[in-house]
């Protein structure tokens, strides 16, 4: 660990040369990791209760080398999330904002009350087929960026940006030289290889059938050839562009009998009870990520060069399940706690994420900053860690580079964060917590939801009050109606879609429509 960390540290000793110029990147995505399922600390720099229920000794590992990002957020569902890391696109401008899975059909609950519009459930697609699929937003991806660049690109697990049997759910066809795992699929059939991964259901997970019929987990698998696919590109002498894209910490909670033993039937301080089977094995899954993460940066430790020129980013792609029938303990409280809500909702816990930053010779290692970024931001930041400044795109870009906050920690910005979900979410509608179809901004320490069906509009001050219990609203009337501008001028930028009242003509009102017709 130690001969590690002076070897990674970047702070007291000078980057070895090498003949390559352009750094490796690795961005290591989880999915549907909560902000707190993780021994690393994102709150207040202070260990919370979840923070003591899980072991990521190899995140920890990570933050010693590099930066946590105290306020990273990305969308509250896959899809759109993947879609904005992908394109540059806040998903207000992109339309894919709910999750893909069949070319044509949408995946919103049905609703009495509500007509949604015509989202882009087909997802994003190479720029090629622009105007050859409907409900579908062509774009110049990332990786083709990187590729046209001189990168090697690697996309390795989860995809999930493009429904099935379009271009864009291969990603080879989104600009990846190789990909390992990715399809359609939200999630793995199974997460067993004695199973094959789940083949024969629409989620199998292709690609991987030389570990069929073996006791392997998906998460080890996936590694392994990600590791090769590093070894590879390496002797080839071509910087690589990693997109390690986990489905882990998605459903199914299959048993990571590697790890699950150690929480089963231990006892948790917060829930004041055992770990119940579902907590344990989830437990078992973070722990498998986290895994992943140190063999990956064990690999990188064998080849001092290698090391000093590879960039880490470890993000979630939206909030941890909030729901009791996933997690244990009390519904979009014990999940994400401090925070409300989980996974689906406009809340802090369906948005925060755990966020670390490692870049050799320009992070400090064991710091915090509470820079704000969003999920589109990764887009122009990576670009600009790989040094490429001049690129065109099919699309307008929406994400803020956070490279200068890396390189000159107190140069942090001021920017607003949209949210826009006109969507309904299957596993619940429960508007008092924050689900069904909802825009929301957060502006300095205020958060600003809009419930697009009843036209209710909530207020909270996240910094004093981080699990949004008290409704500010009422005592702040004037800041609602600055804010609701803000968002409605957001969404009218970004041409964004609205749903609307079946027993209505016209679309639901923008947020400052609203309150002007109230008056």
């Amino acid at each position: 660990m130690l001969k590690f960390e002076l070897l990674l540290c970047g702070l007291s000793m000078p980057l070895i040369l090498h003949a390559q110029q352009q750094p490796n990147i690795i961005m290591f995505l989880v999915d549907d990791m909560g902000w707190q399922d993780t021994s690393v600390p994102f709150y207040n720099n202070e260990q919370t209760p979840l923070n003591t229920r899980f072991h990521t000794p190899n995140m920890q590992r990570l933050a010693k080398l590099g930066v946590r990002f105290t306020e990273a957020y990305a969308c509250a569902i896959s899809s759109p999330s993947r879609c904005s890391l992908l394109s540059g696109m806040n998903a207000a401008r992109h339309r894919v904002t709910n999750w893909t899975l069949v070319k044509n059909q949408q995946t919103d609950a049905e609703s009495n009350v509500l007509d949604l519009p015509n989202w882009h459930y087909n997802g994003i697609q190479p720029k090629e087929a622009e105007g050859k699929i409907e409900h579908a937003t062509a774009i110049t991806s990332l990786p083709e960026i990187l590729r046209n660049n001189g990168y090697r690109t690697i996309h390795c697990g989860k995809a999930h940006f493009g429904a099935g049997d379009t271009p864009g759910a291969d990603p080879t066809q989104m600009g990846f030289d190789v990909n390992i795992g990715g399809g359609a699929n939200g999630a793995p059939g199974s997460y067993l290889g004695i199973k094959n991964f789940g083949e024969g259901s629409r989620f199998a997970v292709h690609g991987l059938e030389k570990y069929h019929h073996q006791d392997i987990f998906l998460t080890e698998a996936l590694t392994r050839e990600a590791i090769a696919a590093m070894k590879e590109s390496v002797k080839m002498e071509k910087p690589f562009y990693l997109y390690m894209s986990h489905y882990a910490v998605h459903s199914p909670y299959d048993e990571d009998r590697r790890f699950s033993q150690k929480y089963r039937g231990v006892y948790d301080k917060q829930l004041q009870a055992p770990l119940n089977e579902n907590e344990t094995r989830y437990a078992a899954l973070i722990e498998g990520m986290d895994k992943s993460l140190g063999d990956i940066l064990d690999y990188l430790e064998q080849n001092s060069a290698l090391a000093n020129q590879t960039i880490i980013l470890f993000m979630s792609d939206n909030g941890g399940q909030g729901l009791n029938n996933v997690r244990q303990g009390k519904a979009n409280r014990d999940p994400n706690y401090p925070a409300r809500g989980g996974k689906g909702s406009a809340f802090l816990g369906g948005v925060r994420e755990p966020m670390i930053v490692y870049w050799p010779g320009v992070t400090v290692g064991n710091t915090e900053n509470n820079q704000r970024v969003m999920i589109e931001d990764f887009f122009p930041s990576i670009l600009e860690m790989a040094g490429v400044d001049k690129y065109n795109t099919l699309q307008v870009i929406d994400g803020v580079s956070f490279v200068d906050v890396l390189k000159h920690p107190h140069h942090n910005y001021k920017r607003p964060i949209v949210w826009h979900f006109p969507n309904l979410w299957g596993e619940t509608q429960n508007k008092e917590e924050g689900y069904g179809a909802y825009s929301s901004i957060l502006v300095s320490q205020y958060h600003l939801i809009y419930h697009w069906e009843n036209q209710q509009l909530r207020l909270y001050d996240i910094v004093n009050d981080i699990s949004e219990q008290n409704d500010l609203s009422r005592e702040k009337p004037y800041l609602v109606k600055k804010m609701s501008k803000m968002l409605s001028k957001y969404l009218r930028k970004c041409d964004a879609q609205r749903p609307k009242l079946k027993s209505e003509k016209d679309l639901i009102p923008y947020p400052d429509e609203r309150l002007q017709n109230a008056l």
